[in-house]
């Protein structure tokens, strides 16, 4: 039974108050401050924190509870935070607080916001915890099929960037996606957010792969007769030979973006963005709403040692293909092909997922409690939480800091081209990283 312990909360809290009101002839302004301070609540350490989407992949966790080889009932605790989505407002823990869920909300901005709230809530110390993201995506027929379990190293923000619309594409151009501040596809971003890519733990990620391989994975009839529509040469060796195989772990990276493409023009064009970004290593092959949201709002906590960084791992399994089979057209595609694949790749959440909590759980001491160190560069494209990005222009931080060494003001900006570039350095490096990406030795 579902009992929220937010009453428990305000029956322990003490509420210190010191209203301030003044009133005025035809108006009244009021000011309050309030100061909550929470005693006698235990702090909640999970070891494993699940971040889910939206309702079927959290309630695949829920309606397992009591499934022979689970990792038991996560709504045994319901503790409700500040800021979380008003359809999700509760974080769900097992009984011990092992393990605990959450639901973002679909999108980038719902995303970002969960996640911060669950960062700033006092009730929980996650230091020393391990998010495992895991939801559906589209997949890439390139590189999977549908129902696959895809581990991913990077997490690419693929729609940000100019945009032309379809019927007024220059001649000259493959897309109709610009990185933003060039003036063609292939030039590597001029102009940088911050939240372009994210590289995580791969040392943590293949780890992941290698519990969840243990997994039996869901699988459908429809799901079968749907792959075998890829099939594009006798000996299938085709384009879309890993999109008729049986489902399985795969490791590639996924693509995060809030609009909901199909197509194999879109699809290319996320590929080529993937690998651009990436200085040629990334292999884009899922394609979700989210994680680069939550990746963001996590490292902005990362740099202040709440949460640790090389403790994340993005798991997601492929619902459907990002791109029609041969002859099929992309409206048909998204809107109204039957590929048998939701069920199973909802249930390959719980299925894969479990085998990588169980993993950690069960090697805590050895192993995951004082972490998987990483071998490679962890974070965004800034150098955040220090070291050198070995993808885009370079970091913007000290490499043995990170964040806290304050950025050089270069003078004003006057205009939107000259924003984030340091001493003409930045677009060098970025044609650099462009032309290696597109093959160049």
């Amino acid at each position: 039974m579902r009992v929220s312990i937010l009453t428990g909360f305000l029956l322990g809290a003490a509420v210190s108050a010191t209203p301030v009101i003044e009133r005025r002839i035809g108006r009244s302004i009021e000011s309050r401050d309030v100061t909550v301070i929470y005693k006698n609540i235990d702090v909640i350490t999970p070891k494993v924190f699940i971040i889910s989407m939206f309702s079927p992949e959290a309630d695949i966790w829920y309606s397992n509870a009591n499934t022979t080889g689970s990792i038991g009932d996560l709504l045994a605790r319901n503790i409700t935070i500040p800021g979380l989505s008003p359809l999700f407002p509760d974080v769900h823990c097992l009984q011990d607080g092992s393990v605990c869920q959450l639901t973002t909300g679909e999108s980038e901005i719902n995303a970002a916001t969960t996640i911060t709230s669950l960062m700033l809530s006092p009730l929980f110390d996650l230091r020393k915890t391990y998010f495992l993201i895991g939801g559906i995506a589209g997949i890439n027929p390139k590189h999977g099929t549908i129902a696959d379990v895809a581990f991913s190293k990077y997490a690419v923000q693929v729609a940000l960037q100019y945009e032309f619309d379809a019927r007024e594409i220059p001649s000259n151009y493959s897309t109709g996606y610009i990185p933003q501040g060039s003036t063609s596809p292939d030039q590597y971003p001029q102009s940088i957010y911050g939240t372009e890519v994210f590289e995580l733990n791969e040392a943590l990620r293949d780890i992941a792969a290698k519990f969840a391989s243990t997994a039996k994975l869901n699988d459908t009839s429809d799901a079968v007769a749907y792959r075998a529509k890829y099939t594009t040469t006798n000996n299938n060796t085709g384009i879309y030979a890993a999109a008729t195989k049986k489902p399985g772990i795969i490791k590639c990276d996924t693509a995060t973006s809030d609009v909901y493409y199909s197509g194999a023009l879109l699809g290319e064009a996320f590929e080529n963005t993937t690998r651009l970004f990436t200085n040629g290593s990334g292999v884009y092959c899922m394609t979700a709403q989210e994680d680069n949201a939550t990746l963001e709002a996590m490292i902005r906590f990362a740099v202040h040692k709440t949460i640790d960084f090389a403790r994340i791992i993005i798991m997601r399994t492929a619902s459907d293909f990002d791109r029609p089979y041969p002859g099929a057209s992309p409206e048909f595609n998204l809107f109204y092909s039957s590929q048998g694949a939701f069920e199973p790749a909802v249930a390959n959440i719980y299925l894969a997922g479990t085998s990588v909590i169980k993993g950690i759980l069960s090697g805590w001491r050895k192993t995951f409690e004082k972490g998987v160190k990483p071998k490679n560069y962890i974070g965004d494209i800034f150098g955040t939480l220090g070291g050198k990005p070995d993808f885009g222009p370079g970091t913007v931080f000290d490499p043995e800091v990170g964040q806290p060494s304050k950025r050089e003001v270069d003078g004003g900006v006057r205009t939107r081209a000259e924003m984030y570039r340091r001493a003409g350095r930045k677009g060098m490096l970025g044609a650099e990283v462009a032309r290696r990406a597109n093959g160049a030795a």
